[in-house]
């Protein structure tokens, strides 16, 4: 029983930490694109996905498309997260809406946290270890 909550809990946190990867790569893709004419920076809203997730029991989740801002799916997205265009920010002159203090805070609060996942784990494996060392 104690075993199976283990296996759920990592579970979580390995799905979690995918998450917190896909959002990195969309990110510095926004950074990437800072001067591309009309480029529409996107995120994702990750504590409503984490939320998702952590009502998913197996299998693989289904992108749902309720919203026009939804951008549709791509490979790096297997978790089926809802992709959204940013639309808190002013669009400069080009049309681009990528705000380079804006993404660099997001890049740099999104990397803590990936770190703070992965210490988690760490955290937990360890426990484990000693649990079965005695």
């Amino acid at each position: 029983m104690r075993l199976s909550k283990l296996d759920q809990e990592l579970d979580f946190q390995s799905q979690a930490l995918k998450l917190r990867a896909f959002r990195q790569q969309l990110l510095a893709s926004n950074v990437a694109n800072a001067d591309t004419p009309n480029y529409k920076a996107v995120d994702i809203n990750f504590e409503q996905e984490l939320q998702r997730i952590a009502g998913k029991t197996s299998g693989s989740l289904k992108l749902e498309t309720t919203n026009k801002n939804h951008l549709q799916a791509n490979a790096g997205n297997t978790l089926g997260a809802q992709v959204l265009y940013r639309t808190n920010t002013e669009a400069n002159i080009d049309g681009n809406t990528v705000n380079l203090d804006v993404e660099r805070a997001k890049l740099a609060e999104n990397a803590f946290r990936y770190e703070n996942i992965v210490r988690n784990i760490s955290g937990d494996f360890r426990t484990l270890t000693t649990a079965i060392r005695g």
